[in-house]
């Protein structure tokens, strides 16, 4: 098996350096300046709602937050960049770790009663894997339709026997850009991968963020998974989210997006889009990123939100390696005083990824951006928080991959109530981290540098 994954290694990077001089990022200083003079919209389950109750809800939040401009701005900046609405009326409970996000998932697919839609980067034949697989298999027995997305890189390692089972069940499968390219449906592109984690139930619930149906939560690149680490051992520190209201229509849409994409087998019949309520007071935004657009859309989103931010700037990411445009917009953040932090993780199942972020260390560092490491478990998660109002999580990674190649998907959830259980959270995983000290870090070893520097070179293909 190991000399098998290092062969589709070895095959997937060629590709990558053949992709790599044709994608290229978006002048973001360009996108963001066409799309300033846009006003914020909000949706609620009824549909748009009038000019008047917009300005009302946007007087309402910045009482709640202060005058903050990033309100403003990045309501109307994402509606222009997005076209996804920004809706209200739903209820998003926070998901720290795979035993609560398990633990959620395994409770509503329990209570489905129309169908189950799960789209997943890897899907294991571990005991998680066969968890899930056992109690689908079980809802489809009973007259739910389940219907399931798994990439073809991410489960390479996945015997396709797992997939048979599942089929044989009723249970209908799609492989998302299949490696053998005899198998695919569509044009054969290997470097598009499907890193979306969704799942939706009855259209009524969804669950996104970082965690994989697997046993160690595990993501990224075949290379990323074959490499042992420390914290293989332990449970992976990661985020997700359940969401429940009208936004997860939207995120309903973009599952059938995909399986259309792919060509799936029409599906069968089912109350995919049915009438939604509101169930909660939080506002949301669906972001689906996809190598089809002109442009990431998360990747636009987020460079303007650290753009607009005043106050702070917390991220929490598992595999960062920064673009220029990206690296300038917290550079320049610090440099007009936001509390710019960063937590990411001490060690990695990628050791390329791992130091080719180091790399940038000491630019930021010397712009006065906050670094920090995490101890422990494997860090996992993709995260933010700005200005106390803004924030996101989801699947996408702070990567040339993710922002170019991925199919990704992300909330944005605007609001200080959310925000505040998610600076808790930041602040819980702060006082598990390590600060990197510029002095220190400018005197690390030489073999250090060496990996960085190294690292650095592949950065456009991580």
């Amino acid at each position: 098996m190991v000399i098998r994954v290092r062969k589709l290694a070895a095959v997937t990077a060629f590709c990558l350096l053949a992709a790599a001089g044709c994608a290229t990022l978006p002048d973001t200083d360009a996108l963001i300046a066409r799309h300033t003079a846009q006003a914020a919209r909000f949706e609620n389950a009824r549909g748009p709602l009038s000019a008047q109750k917009n300005a009302a809800i946007l007087a309402r939040l910045k009482r709640k937050s202060g005058d903050i401009d990033i309100l403003e701005k990045q309501i109307a900046l994402e509606q222009a960049i997005v076209g996804s609405p920004l809706i209200l009326g739903n209820k998003v409970t926070l998901l720290q770790d795979g035993a609560a996000t398990y633990a959620a998932m395994f409770a509503a697919i329990r209570k489905a009663q129309d169908h189950i839609n799960l789209e997943s980067y890897i899907i294991e034949d571990d005991d998680i894997g066969r968890q899930f697989a056992d109690l689908l298999s079980e809802q489809q027995g009973r007259g739910v339709q389940v219907n399931v997305i798994y990439d073809s890189v991410g489960a390479f390692n996945t015997p396709k026997a797992f997939f048979k089972r599942l089929t044989e069940a009723g249970i209908e499968v799609l492989e998302f850009n299949p490696v053998n390219p005899l198998a695919a449906k569509t044009p054969w592109l290997i470097n598009n991968r499907d890193h979306r984690k969704l799942l939706v139930v009855d259209g009524q619930t969804a669950f996104i963020g970082g965690i994989n149906i697997s046993s160690v939560y595990s993501s990224g690149s075949i290379a990323r998974r074959t490499v042992k680490t420390a914290g293989d051992t332990a449970a992976w520190r990661d985020t997700d989210l359940q969401i429940e209201g009208p936004v997860v229509g939207e995120l309903q849409k973009l599952f059938l997006q995909t399986w259309e994409k792919q060509r799936g087998k029409p599906l069968a019949p089912k109350a995919y889009f049915p009438e939604l309520k509101a169930q909660g007071k939080d506002i949301v935004r669906a972001i689906g990123s996809t190598p089809d657009d002109p442009y990431s859309l998360m990747y636009l989103t987020l460079i303007s939100a650290i753009g607009n931010a005043e106050r702070q700037v917390y991220l929490t990411h598992a595999y960062f390696v920064p673009d220029p445009q990206l690296l300038d917009a917290l550079t320049d953040a610090a440099g007009r005083g936001v509390d710019v932090k960063l937590i990411l993780p001490s060690h990695s199942d990628s050791a390329v990824v791992f130091h080719a972020g180091r790399s940038h260390y000491s630019t930021l560092l010397k712009a006065g951006v906050k670094i920090y490491e995490r101890r422990g478990p494997l860090l996992h998660s993709k995260t933010a928080i700005i200005d106390g109002v803004w924030s996101t999580v989801g699947s996408t990674n702070l990567d040339w991959r993710s922002f170019l190649d991925n199919d990704e998907i992300n909330a944005v959830i605007l609001g200080p109530e959310f925000a505040q259980q998610m600076q808790a959270m930041f602040a819980s995983d702060l006082e598990a981290s390590e600060a990197i000290d510029l002095e220190g870090w400018e005197h690390r070893p030489l073999s250090f540098r060496f990996k960085e520097w190294m690292a650095r070179v592949w950065g456009r293909l991580l």
